[in-house]
């Protein structure tokens, strides 16, 4: 016979249907109490798992974590049930990874605001300049209100534009998973996901089937990522990539290109546009003073973000 003792009282198995039962009753005789056990929170976590041991706190974070990133935004009952915890200890954690800066709280849930999601696409580009596409993104976010229709591409600094939209009252058109599973469980954002033929490498859809649906569509702004630009003008490394970006421009009252310092000077295979057919510029604040000069010359409004 196995017991637990603590300072809410004895408990034993008798008339209790499992070990986990008894766990939780003493958790909740705690917190009734005013009190922590060290079982919630402290040396190990609130779950005896099947396998009839307790996973430490830090495991239990680490899985919590998975989850949202997985996901993009997860609710929090659905988070408790997963884990097998209450949902005050799933506060208790998302508060810490709160502090953490790797998700945010919202109405409904929780969604991940840590490095982009595991695709060969995102790591590749996100570490070396994960602050600069942070910055980029906080000033292009200043530029949508509420109310507008925004088209997110797949870029991997427009997901950073796109986790500081999730709570926000806009209507998202895009065609990438990421960016769509993002929104897909927001309670004031709405979503529409554009179909067609899927990028496995980047998690975009593309192809004729997108591009016949963008031109069916009409938004006020489009925020487009790309790989390179010169003084020829922009570029992506995706024939049909381009081909798609192209359909959101024209979809799109105002293109606003989300870019870099480090892709200045720079081709790729495919061109997208001069330097003339977008609105909008925002980079960070290494852009060269000839570079801006050269912007403007053509047209080009530049928004140069806060370097933090």
């Amino acid at each position: 016979m196995r017991f637990f003792l603590s300072n809410a009282g004895l408990l034993t198995p008798k008339g209790h249907n499992s070990m986990r039962e008894i766990y939780h009753q003493v958790i909740e005789n705690y917190h009734k109490s005013g009190m922590m056990h060290p079982l919630d929170g402290g040396l190990v976590s609130g779950r005896f798992g099947r396998e009839g041991f307790f996973m430490s706190v830090q495991d239990r974070r680490n899985r919590l974590l998975e989850l949202v990133r997985s996901q993009g935004f997860a609710g929090l009952p659905n988070l408790a049930q997963t884990l097998k915890v209450s949902e005050s200890t799933v506060r208790r954690d998302l508060d810490f990874l709160e502090q953490q800066q790797v998700l945010r709280r919202t109405h409904g849930g929780v969604f991940y605001t840590g490095p982009s999601p595991k695709l060969p696409h995102f790591d590749q580009r996100q570490n070396a300049n994960w602050t600069k596409k942070q910055e980029i993104a906080r000033a292009a976010v200043a530029r949508i209100a509420d109310g507008e229709t925004v088209l997110l591409d797949g870029g991997s600094t427009t997901y950073e534009l796109a986790q500081l939209l999730v709570d926000r009252s806009v209507q998202v058109v895009t065609n990438s998973l990421p960016v769509g599973t993002l929104f897909a469980g927001s309670d004031t954002a709405d979503l529409v996901m554009v179909g067609g033929y899927v990028h496995a490498r980047t998690g975009v859809l593309l192809g004729p089937y997108a591009n016949q649906m963008l031109g069916e569509l009409k938004v006020q702004k489009a925020m487009l990522s790309v790989a390179g630009l010169n003084e020829d003008g922009f570029y992506n490394s995706n024939l049909l990539l381009v081909e798609t970006e192209r359909a959101m421009m024209a979809a799109a009252d105002e293109v606003i290109v989300l870019v870099d310092s480090t892709k200045f000077d720079r081709s790729s295979l495919a061109h997208l546009c001069d330097l003339g057919e977008i609105d909008t510029l925002v980079v960070d604040d290494a852009i060269t003073p000839e570079w801006r000069q050269r912007l403007e010359a053509a047209g080009v409004t530049v928004v140069v973000a806060a370097s933090q």
